[in-house]
């Protein structure tokens, strides 16, 4: 034995990594993920402009919203900037967190998003939204369905990265009962007691996105989207108020002083901005003529006061907000982040497209945020936390997808995850195989 061999450091267990550390770089991050590299940086970049057009905006109709509530003229500007504050809090946290903390923990999520939902249920509604929807404590409030939106998503990234790799992901009792088990309660909790058929669409979207990404058939993924399609009608058919919406969605300008009154003033408040606005601190439409002009109205407020050609700018920094976490899942080799990344993708993306759709009368209103611009701290808290999971995510993207090989008609993409990006379907076997 050679005395002047320097002595190993004893080797920790895993158990012992994420326990004295948790913010370190799990084992199996090391053996699984490959080498880490510098983050997307835009994604942040991207993100902060959200918040501060968010912040700005608010700040901007705070007079209106604090003569109409009654309440002090920073109440509004100051619980916002807390929101974006704990906003940045919960994306530095789940951008520091392992990735096989995430795929260890979702039981967690899922043991919160339960508890939070059930004690919004169990506990008093506010008379002027009656909906069971939030947890009140106090002057604080709490949005239930976003703990479900974010815990969802981690355990169907989950479930089906597990089937992928045991190569079940096209057996349709093992994948589909499961999923539409939890849906069907899902709907039941979301859709019918908190009345909240928005956020039970955006859910069915990024888990029909995530499965079919997964390699699951796209038929039988057809004929569940026929029955996720039957199911919406008959709770659409079945409650007066979703009828009176679908109704003021067909006629909007038939029932403006009643069920349509939100739908034509919010394209009163859209058109009246013209093509630059009415400017940063004139506003009409926020003083108590357009319902939920801080929430789900925000975009035909923004609209007022910047015009078209500020429209053009915030849905341009939307696109590049999304087209960065697209880029992102593109990169992705793992199955289980590539699904976590596309899943939360189609809950903010959808979600933004649903909110501005609603208020330029492309789709029925619906109670649902605009991810980082409207007010509430639930909404912005878990977007933030989602979008830093996909920049902790983004260590670990692979440079070498896509191949390149030039040919007389030029040059062709051989890259595997390229060509079944174009079929529509990730295959395990390409997936999962280890890097060169």
């Amino acid at each position: 034995m050679n005395v002047n061999q320097p002595r190993r450091a004893p080797v920790k267990n895993k158990k012992s990594l994420i326990s004295l550390d948790l913010f370190s770089i799990d084992q199996d991050d090391r053996l699984e993920l490959g080498r880490k590299h510098k983050p997307d940086y835009w994604l942040l970049v991207f993100t902060i402009a959200l918040m501060l057009f968010g912040l700005i905006l608010i700040y901007s109709i705070s007079p209106a919203l604090s003569i109409t509530n009654n309440v002090g003229p920073n109440y509004f500007t100051g619980k916002q900037a807390l929101a974006d504050g704990l906003g940045f809090m919960a994306f530095f946290l789940a951008s520091r967190l392992p990735i096989s903390w995430w795929k260890r923990m979702y039981k967690w999520l899922i043991g919160l998003a339960a508890i939070t939902t059930l004690a919004a249920i169990a506990l008093p509604v506010n008379p002027n939204y009656p909906a069971h929807r939030w947890v009140r404590l106090g002057n604080l409030s709490f949005q239930s369905v976003e703990v479900v939106k974010f815990a969802v998503i981690v355990w169907v990234a989950g479930f089906l990265s597990s089937q992928v790799k045991s190569g079940k992901i096209k057996n349709i009792k093992v994948v589909l009962t499961p999923i539409l088990v939890v849906l069907f309660i899902l709907g039941i909790i979301i859709a019918g007691i908190q009345s909240d058929l928005g956020s039970i669409g955006v859910i069915t979207a990024a888990i029909v996105a995530m499965a079919f990404v997964s390699g699951f058939p796209l038929k039988k993924l057809s004929l569940v989207g026929l029955v996720i399609l039957v199911g919406t009608i008959l709770l659409v058919v079945t409650s007066p108020y979703r009828l009176a919406r679908v109704e003021t969605y067909i006629h909007p300008q038939s029932n403006c002083q009643g069920s349509g009154y939100q739908a034509c003033q919010s394209l009163i408040a859209v058109g009246s901005g013209g093509i630059v606005g009415l400017g940063l601190g004139k506003t009409v439409q926020a003083y108590g003529y357009v319902p939920e002009a801080s929430n789900d109205s925000i975009f035909a407020i923004y609209s007022e006061k910047f015009g078209f050609i500020g429209d053009i700018i915030l849905l341009g920094i939307f696109f590049g907000f999304f087209y960065r976490i697209k880029l992102i899942s593109d990169g992705i080799d793992d199955t289980f982040l590539k699904l976590l990344v596309v899943g939360i993708l189609i809950w903010l993306s959808s979600q933004t497209l649903i909110n501005i759709g609603a208020m330029i009368g492309l789709f029925p209103l619906k109670g649902i945020t605009l991810p980082f611009i409207s007010y509430g701290g639930t909404s912005i808290v878990f977007s933030a936390a989602a979008v830093g999971l996909v920049f902790h995510i983004s260590r670990y993207t692979s440079l070498n997808t896509v191949s390149r090989t030039h040919t007389k008609k030029g040059y062709i993409n051989e890259g595997s995850i390229n060509r079944r990006r174009v079929r529509g379907a990730y295959h395990s076997s390409s997936i999962d195989s280890p890097r060169n």
